[in-house]
């Protein structure tokens, strides 16, 4: 054997890894490899090729060999680790990374490394306790900064964050990830003016990461930035059909209507961070018990929006037919809510520090027939879990409102007003179909007794009040055009949001003036706790929904405060849920097609006072006598959809489409 051949072949393995020629690499390494099997560099080169190449399966072989014929090196192993980790061999990194610190202590680049698997994992506190570790071990090191930043942001430690990216940023200015996250810390915050620059800053930096362009604009939606607007939705929606890891699933949701443009959005996000994971073993049979075992799954039991519409749902379940889990994984914020559902539950589990797999498996052990996604793809989501599935049959539910585009997620709770049943194909989830609405509701909101006066919110004690609680995010400048033509031709009107961030307000108010409007004729309410603001919808005379995200918990909010919401539907689930609401409530003629009619249809209400008068009282009657919040009829419908999906998996038949009848 020639030496010197050898080493050439290593060598030219090594140069064309480095050039993106993995072919040509593959070609080299694999020639050394059969030269001399014991020397671990050619190994390691060839399965970083065949890693590149997509051939995991090998690639883990050759670093396996690698692995194993180096096991006295800690550089090594952190290196290899490094190369498993990117194939999303956890087990196998940690093996790596643990044997690198256990070799060498004070090798602050493995334990930052351990940080990072255990982040991948989900494993937020882990990875915190192992940046933190590697900090220690070398305070200078930025990218453990960084990252430290990232694990923090993701358990709702926003300052913190800030505190752990700003550190990164004064070490390394160039770090774009630091930048990043610094963006993401501030964004929790609500400072979407300093978390623009960073995101811009990391763009300029890096204009390749991954949903970094969706960010920016969802950071520039939330304080009403249209300065490109047009120009940045017809780049991401283009970028969704191109298939090109750009535009985020919730994005997609107040870009367009377009329930195809969403479901594509949620194909290319799940093909690059949720593909299906089979490593654990097959889901055992269905285990036929006395009762249905329901878990539920979420980072928001507690005082948030899907709580507060889902809480008495989970205290009517019928105990006598159903056992009912909770999965938490968020913030362990320890507020009224919080011991309200967990009260509700057979047994209340907190997995924050548990990994996707293991909250998976825990779920299976428990015996789940049945696992409610609560979240989507909505802020602290952990769809990791349903990627190795978690129960026999996989529910997405209630927290996002539109498809997982996973092939895992076996139903979708809906109605035939939020995916007509022509639609179906938009979904990648077999529809279940409730009757009257698919939104539960709590009965038990309180509204305040506190008076509220106009003049103390800011609003003129005789003009007509127009408001719209939405999120700022969801407003358009196509919705905020047709509201102005609205203070135009409405005397004395005015305009009453939710407002709290002053680039918001000094957005909105310049934007007015646009129109020839006076910023003065827009009102910025407070936030207020949830009783309060209940109680100063009466103050109120109409509400005006968005398009393409409506209204969901606020326009729910306003109907149980009896305010009226006027809506106008598109095609996808989340632009037709206030649509939804209506039907339930008998209110249809506040449904409309088109921005014409919406427009002319607020405009009619606004100028004939006794009609508005007559669909108030409507609305007052109807509020407990209809569907929309009789939520013991809603939970018997939701319990028959449950019991339909396990009959399914009992007899060993595939997930189909559920109607369930009044």
């Amino acid at each position: 054997m020639s030496r010197k051949l050898f080493i050439k072949l290593v060598n030219q393995a090594s140069a064309a890894n480095n050039e993106g020629n993995f072919v040509a690499a593959k070609k080299a390494a694999s020639k050394a490899t059969r030269m001399d099997p014991e020397v671990p560099e050619a190994w390691y080169q060839l399965g970083f090729a065949q890693a590149e190449l997509g051939e995991k399966k090998h690639a883990l072989r050759s670093l396996e060999e690698a692995r194993a014929r180096v096991l006295n090196s800690a550089d090594a192993q952190n290196s290899i680790g490094l190369a498993m980790l990117n194939l999303g061999a956890y087990q196998e990194a940690e093996r790596c990374f643990v044997l690198a610190v256990n070799l060498r202590p004070d090798f602050a680049f493995a334990h930052s490394n351990l940080g990072k698997l255990y982040e991948e994992q989900k494993r937020m506190q882990d990875a915190e306790a192992y940046f933190k570790k590697a900090l220690h071990l070398d305070p200078e090191l930025a990218p453990a900064h960084a990252n430290l930043g990232a694990v923090l942001v993701a358990q709702g430690l926003d300052e913190a964050a800030e505190t752990a990216c700003r550190k990164a940023i004064e070490l390394d200015a160039g770090l774009s990830d630091a930048w990043r996250n610094l963006g993401s810390a501030l964004f929790g915050q609500r400072e979407y003016s300093s978390a623009i620059e960073c995101f811009t800053r990391a763009m300029q930096l890096n204009p390749d990461l991954h949903y970094l362009r969706s960010e920016l604009l969802e950071a520039r939606m939330n304080i009403c930035d249209w300065s490109s607007f047009d120009k940045d939705r017809e780049y991401l929606l283009k970028t969704v059909a191109d298939k090109q890891n750009v535009t985020t699933p919730f994005s997609s949701l107040w870009l367009s209507s377009d329930a195809a443009i969403q479901k594509q959005a949620g194909e290319n996000f799940v093909k690059e961070k949720h593909p299906p994971k089979p490593d654990l073993d097959p889901s055992s049979a269905v285990v036929i018990r006395e009762k249905i075992r329901i878990g539920y799954f979420s980072a928001d039991f507690r005082e948030h929006p899907v709580s507060q519409l889902i809480a008495e749902v989970f205290e009517l379940h019928d105990k006598e037919r159903f056992e009912t889990f909770a999965f938490s994984f968020g913030p362990d914020i320890q507020d009224e809510m919080r011991a309200r559902v967990a009260r509700t539950f057979d047994e209340f589990i907190d997995v924050r520090m548990m990994s996707d797999k293991d909250i998976a498996r825990l779920s299976r052990e428990k015996g789940i027939d049945i696992a409610v996604d609560l979240m989507g793809f909505s802020t602290h989501s952990r769809t990791g879990i349903f990627c190795h599935r978690a129960a026999p049959a996989q529910v997405n539910y209630l927290g996002y409102p539109g498809t997982m585009s996973a092939p895992y997620m076996d139903y979708i709770v809906g109605d035939t007003m939020v995916i007509p049943e022509g639609n179906t194909a938009h979904y990648s989830e077999n529809v279940i179909y409730l009757p009257h609405c698919y939104l539960p509701n709590d009965t038990k909101r309180k509204i305040s007794a506190r008076p509220f006066s106009r003049d103390e919110l800011g609003l003129p004690e005789g003009g007509f009040v127009f408001c719209c609680f939405n999120n700022s995010y969801k407003i358009t400048p196509q919705t905020f055009a047709v509201w102005m033509q609205l203070l135009q031709k409405v005397d004395g009107s005015v305009l009453w949001l939710i407002g709290g961030n002053q680039a918001l307000e000094q957005n909105l108010c310049e934007e007015a003036g646009r129109y020839g409007i006076d910023g003065a004729r827009l009102v910025f309410a407070e936030r207020l706790p949830i009783e309060e603001h209940l109680a100063r919808h009466r103050a109120a005379d109409l509400f005006l929904d968005t398009l393409p995200y409506n209204a969901h918990t606020t326009a729910s909010d306003a109907l149980w405060a009896g305010l009226p919401v006027l809506t106008q539907v598109g095609t996808s689930f989340a632009s037709r849920v206030a649509a939804s609401l209506l039907r339930a409530i008998e209110l249809p003629e506040l449904i409309t097609t088109s921005q014409e009619e919406y427009a002319a249809l607020a405009l009619e209400l606004a100028l004939d006072p006794d009609r508005l008068s007559l669909i108030k009282s409507r609305l007052q009657k109807n509020r407990l006598t209809t569907p929309l919040f009789n939520t013991k009829s809603f939970t018997q419908y939701l319990e028959e959809a449950y019991i339909a999906i396990h009959e399914c998996n009992c007899g060993g038949l595939p997930p189909d489409q559920l109607h369930i009848m009044p």
